[in-house]
């Protein structure tokens, strides 16, 4: 509404409104909360024109600011702390979040400036003057009580010129979130779908649209009594796992003859996003006013979100019964082992001698006995297998033609692209089982929303495209920073000055970086990703401490906003491509094996797309004094990076 109607229209009539409009219960001491904002607001907004709008709607954070005023050519996003006699820096990070989440999100806010205003309105004293903006036009959030509101407004008013704001336009303009995969799992467990996460923007592949396709060949697939497999395929942070988890929520009922199941081999993955939503969870019952233990929330937690090798063990216990699931999603599907790693375990772990199937092979296998229909959707990242035996995706597409021909086949046309690994296997399906379909392949990366050629970039950068890659880098660079540095220090302060609000940050490295020790990163210490990915800021073991690096190990799947990287003499740049090495005793050892090769090259892909608004590449200086760590050893990833285009800071 306009100001003059705000202005105008009773305490009463607005409070009737805002109860209205809740998706929750309202309590006396959140209607009192709300009587005091009013209350505030009206003396502060006297003479000031423009549009304010209460309570609202932050889709990718679930929750709502408590007021914006668009006034002029701005957006002063305001969050209350009615009682609060001073300015908590959880409270200064939500008044930062949001005032992010309008410019990142927000159409009608990309090129507004912002400023947020946090009011304690009991704490003793107003802020100083405003700070700064950041390039982007966000500045930090001012801090006020109640009394300093009106002086906030117009101080703020004071700094910015330019068109005014149509207000009505503003709050009729797109959102396009761009969620985390916590944040996005925490929404989904929630009961919502896909639509309420995902951007909608033409320039992105729809998650919904790959979504809903996945969803019509389940439908399909039970009314003829088909057995299918469907391949997602998509770039790094393209939206891969919040299709699955997509899926799997919309078809969570047990009761429901389509019910689906989310697997991951991914360990890290599966206990990060469980111990989110189970925190979730709790979080919700507290603020309810009910109690519900963890163990307690963690039951139907692990039922929604479960790990692949489970699933299999149980189909090995019991070698005739099919699983009573119809629909299972396989998250990292090129992660599945070969026949080799498979038969070897079986063999040590089982007892079983005579096991000789991939894991792919076994798992359509235990599919197929069911007699009346199943699905399988098969999750595909491209470069992604980072482990010994992992058998990319080639051998799911095998196991079909070899040993179940009767399944249908869809997949996604750039299944043939070099990164797959599979254009001889997807050759040699019959083509009357195979159903090409562009929807399902996510083209551009949600994780860099900031820039969507980020995964482009770290392509090029390790296919040796230099001259490519300098070329998508000048594009990136303008809304993704990217840099490099020699001095550790120097890399943590980039990404501390960097930082805002809640946008968390941290340190990874390849797990076989042995000699980043002297700057005190020491692989073989095994982070816990539950603690690294979840913990506050006050945690030594969270990721904001950037002390413990996460490997690729525990990282694929998951991202950080902001990536201090470090890139050991495991993989250097030399004269004839890449090096490969190990260190083993006290020196390092050539790779020869090219599958060997492929993982670490794939581990630091991993590694170089795990951020979502920019990096920091440290590569160390070396010490002549140190054979493990000579100059020659880094100087040729240094000046190649360099000559790639990215900036050198420090």
């Amino acid at each position: 509404m306009s100001v003059a109607a705000f202005l105008g229209t009773s305490d009463d009539a607005l409070l009737g409104r805002l109860t209205a409009a809740s998706s929750f219960d309202v309590t006396t001491a959140q209607r009192d909360a709300w009587r005091e904002s009013i209350e505030l607001l009206r003396p502060a907004l006297a003479g000031v024109n423009g549009y304010l709008y209460l309570e609202f709607e932050v889709p990718r954070l679930g929750s709502r600011v408590d007021a914006v005023l668009i006034s002029g050519p701005a957006i002063f996003p305001i969050e209350f702390k009615v009682g609060e006699s001073e300015y908590p820096r959880d409270a200064v990070n939500q008044a930062w979040d949001y005032a992010l989440d309008l410019k990142n999100f927000h159409l009608a806010s990309h090129a507004a400036p912002i400023l947020p205003i946090l009011v304690a309105t009991n704490a003793p004293a107003s802020h100083g003057p405003w700070a700064k903006a950041f390039s982007d036009g966000v500045r930090p959030p001012y801090c006020c009580n109640g009394s300093g509101l009106a002086s906030a407004i117009r101080s703020g008013l004071a700094l910015v010129d330019g068109d005014p704001l149509d207000g009505e336009g503003w709050e009729r303009s797109t959102y396009h979130p761009t969620p985390t995969i916590i944040e996005a799992a925490r929404v989904l467990y929630s009961q919502h779908s896909v639509e309420a996460i995902s951007r909608s923007d033409a320039g992105a592949r729809n998650l919904q649209v790959t979504s809903r396709r996945v969803e019509e060949v389940i439908e399909e697939s039970r009314m003829r009594g088909d057995k299918s497999i469907v391949f997602v395929t998509g770039v790094p942070g393209a939206g891969k796992t919040l299709v699955g988890l997509n899926v799997a929520t919309q078809q969570r009922d047990e009761e429901s003859p389509t019910h689906a199941v989310f697997l991951s081999g991914n360990g890290p993955l599966v206990a990060v996003l469980r111990e989110a939503l189970i925190r979730s969870d709790v979080a919700r019952a507290k603020a309810a006013g009910e109690k519900l233990l963890k163990n307690k929330a963690g039951q139907s937690v692990k039922q929604f979100i479960q790990n692949i090798h489970h699933f299999r063990d149980a189909g090995v216990k019991d070698t005739t019964n099919p699983p009573v699931d119809h629909v299972v999603i396989f998250d990292e599907a090129q992660r599945a082992w070969n026949r080799a790693k498979t038969s070897d375990f079986m063999r040590r772990k089982k007892g079983l001698k005579e096991f000789d199937q991939s894991e792919a092979q076994f798992l359509i296998g235990y599919m197929d006995r069911r007699a009346d229909w199943a699905v399988i959707v098969c999750l595909v990242g491209g470069g992604q297998e980072i482990n010994d035996g992992e058998a990319g995706i080639a051998t799911w597409l095998d196991a079909v033609r070899e040993h179940f021909p009767k399944w249908r086949v869809y997949v996604s046309p750039r299944l043939t692209d070099t990164e797959y690994a599979a254009l001889e296997s997807v050759q040699q399906l019959s083509p009357t089982s195979v159903v090409p379909d562009e929807a399902f392949h996510l083209a551009v990366s949600m994780r860099s929303f900031r820039s969507e050629r980020v995964s482009e970039f770290v392509k090029c950068v390790l296919d040796l495209e230099e001259d490519r890659a300098r070329g998508v880098l000048a594009e990136v660079v303008k809304r993704y920073p990217i840099a490099v540095t020699r001095d550790l220090d120097v890399a943590k302060e980039w990404i501390r000055d960097h930082a805002r609000g809640s946008e968390r940050y941290g340190l990874v490295a390849s797990s076989s970086a042995m000699r980043l020790k002297p700057h005190a990163i020491d692989v073989r210490v095994k982070t816990d990703p539950v603690h690294y990915f979840l913990n506050n800021r006050d945690d030594p073991r969270s990721s904001w401490y950037m002390e413990d690096p996460a490997t690729e190990f525990q990282i694929q799947g998951l991202e950080l906003d902001w990536v201090c990287m470090t890139w050991d003499a495991d993989l250097r740049r030399t004269a004839n491509g890449w090096g490969y090495f190990q260190f083993r005793g006290e020196k390092w050892q050539r790779t020869l094996q090219p599958e060997r090769q492929r993982y670490l090259l794939n581990a630091y892909r991993v590694l170089l797309t795990r951020a979502r608004q920019g990096m920091v590449i440290f590569v160390p200086p070396g010490d002549q004094r140190d054979a493990s760590r000579k100059v020659e050893f880094y100087e040729g990833t240094y000046r190649y990076l360099v000559e790639a285009g990215v900036g050198v800071v420090g």
